[in-house]
């Protein structure tokens, strides 16, 4: 797999050619696994190039593979002619008109942003050094980003001066703005006491951090609790946070000796399918849900951990604008001497993969199912909790060797409850989130670093090991739920409203 993470300093046009070829490169491969997943239909033949008919009759063709690649469209002469970025931004807005009968001008601007994005990025990072502890390296080693996406890296269509101080893929630290609301204002729930500990407040306020991209999205709004002394700026936090690659959760390592915490901010901006923002009705039940999720995790006694939202605290004249989560840290959740790692990264690829680095495959992929599919699956049966588990929510723990030795789970906003999901459509996203969006990714990861390994048969059995009236059904179902990413922008559908379709099922036969 080609490398994006250690381009030289650009010093000269040669290299910003090259930036732009690999942001290019890296752009396209979610947009088409996006449009071969959702739309298009595979032609039968030999080739290390697959062949696929659009929605219109065009006749497309890639380098195939996880990461699809080189993208060219059969012409009316019957040659084959590369299609750039641009050209494929045009082709996938034609082919989604004809598919759904719609129009979108928003998603095609995303698509655009999200490319030019990425070349900012390898720009800034050139120039950057990465952060020494890998469990940092890896939360912000995502240069592609989310796998089927159209647009992983768009980040609002703002000038790009205005996000890239606090982007993880940049290799940004920042300290926060620490600001006081006024007492009587404040509107909390959980345990927040850790917010006291990051400075300290005037008489009659109460200490509040803010995201410095937030307090400049929401200025014009808030400018009124500044005038009347509602808000009072207090100045920064006396350490740097590190942003995830959640974007608008930072880590704070040292935020007292020895102690550590994450903290998860409102961002408007719409990044992937959403806007960012931390709604009213996910923090007024996110006690109820992280109380659910931390009982189920205590009666696992698996060394699995889940990393609580602890409470949140906002102002109540801004109450979604200016919330902020308090997160468990890793110090007294990591197992001692393993080092935790982003999922997401294990595919994406960073300096000192395990994933890539073990001549073991076979032990490495046994030991990685057997913390990851079990919390899930025993989370569920026991307690009807419905995790969130993709890649971006999952920590893996590896100990010296590289070897996975333990899962630690996070995101009390994505976690369903059973009964107030019903029990179908929480299995259905349980199976994409864990199955689809990562055991696939991860698998297609290992067996393209250690060709000839096969990874089904032991995620087969993994699975089977568990007692759900489920689990045959998944096991001997012809295929899969995957979301449908892009088809969801394109019809402007509510992110949370997660609309799926088959995918061969690789557990099928084995």
């Amino acid at each position: 797999m080609e490398r994006v993470d250690r381009l030289p300093p650009p010093t000269d046009a040669a290299l910003q050619d090259d930036v732009a070829d690999h942001a290019d490169a890296c752009a396209a491969v979610p947009l088409l696994n996006c449009l071969l997943r959702e739309v298009a239909e595979p032609l039968p033949g030999p080739g290390e190039r697959p062949v696929y008919r659009l929605p219109g009759g065009r006749l497309l063709r890639v380098r195939g593979g996880r990461r699809p690649a080189e993208p060219e469209v059969r012409a009316a002469d019957g040659d084959w002619h590369r299609v750039g970025h641009t050209e494929l931004v045009k082709l996938v807005a034609e082919e989604l008109r004809r598919h759904t009968g719609l129009t979108n001008h928003e998603l095609p601007t995303e698509m655009t942003d999200s490319r030019d994005a990425v070349a900012a990025l390898l720009t800034a990072r050139a120039r950057a050094t990465p952060p020494e502890d890998p469990y940092l390296r890896s939360e912000q080693s995502l240069l592609t980003g989310h796998t089927h996406h159209p647009a992983p890296k768009a980040r609002g269509g703002g000038p790009h001066a205005g996000w890239l101080p606090y982007a993880p893929e940049a290799y940004a630290r920042f300290p926060l703005t620490l600001l006081a609301v006024r007492a009587d204002t404040v509107v909390e729930e959980g345990d927040t006491a850790a917010l006291d500990a990051l400075g300290d407040a005037p008489p009659g306020y109460r200490l509040l951090p803010a995201h410095p991209w937030q307090l400049d999205l929401t200025a014009t709004a808030l400018a009124p609790a500044f005038a009347d002394g509602r808000l009072v700026r207090l100045g920064t936090t006396a350490f740097p946070t590190w942003p995830t690659a959640a974007i608008r959760t930072v880590y704070a390592p040292e935020y007292l000796p020895g102690h550590d915490l994450f903290l998860k901010f409102s961002l408007d901006v719409r990044i992937t399918n959403d806007i960012r923002r931390l709604w009213r009705h996910d923090l007024l039940k996110l006690r109820r849900t992280d109380t659910a999720v931390t009982e189920a995790f205590d009666a696992i006694g698996s060394p699995a951990t889940w990393l609580g939202d602890r409470g949140y605290r906002t102002a109540d004249f801004a109450f979604e604008e200016l919330a902020v989560v308090v997160r468990d840290g890793l110090r007294d959740r990591a197992l001692p001497g393993a080092t935790p790692l982003l999922a997401a990264a294990l595919v994406e690829g960073f300096p000192d993969n395990p994933l890539a680095a073990t001549t073991d495959p076979a032990a490495w992929w046994e030991a990685y199912l057997a913390a990851v599919v079990p919390p899930v699956l025993t989370a569920f049966a026991d307690d009807g909790v419905v995790l969130e588990a993709h890649l971006q929510n999952t920590l893996v723990a590896v100990d010296a060797d590289g070897t996975p030795v333990q899962a630690l789970f996070r995101d009390a906003e994505g976690v369903k409850l059973l009964p107030d999901t019903p029990r179908t459509a929480g299995w259905e996203r349980l199976v994409y989130c864990l199955v689809v969006n990562h055991l696939l990714e991860i698998a297609g990861a290992l067996t393209e670093h250690h060709p000839g390994f096969a990874p089904w048969p032991a995620a087969r059995a993994a699975l089977a090991r568990h007692d759900l009236p489920e689990i045959p059904a998944l096991l001997t179902a012809p295929a899969l739920p995957a979301k449908t990413n892009l088809l969801l922008r394109w019809t402007g559908a509510d992110g949370a409203a997660a609309r799926y379709r088959p995918l061969a099922n690789p557990l099928l036969g084995v």
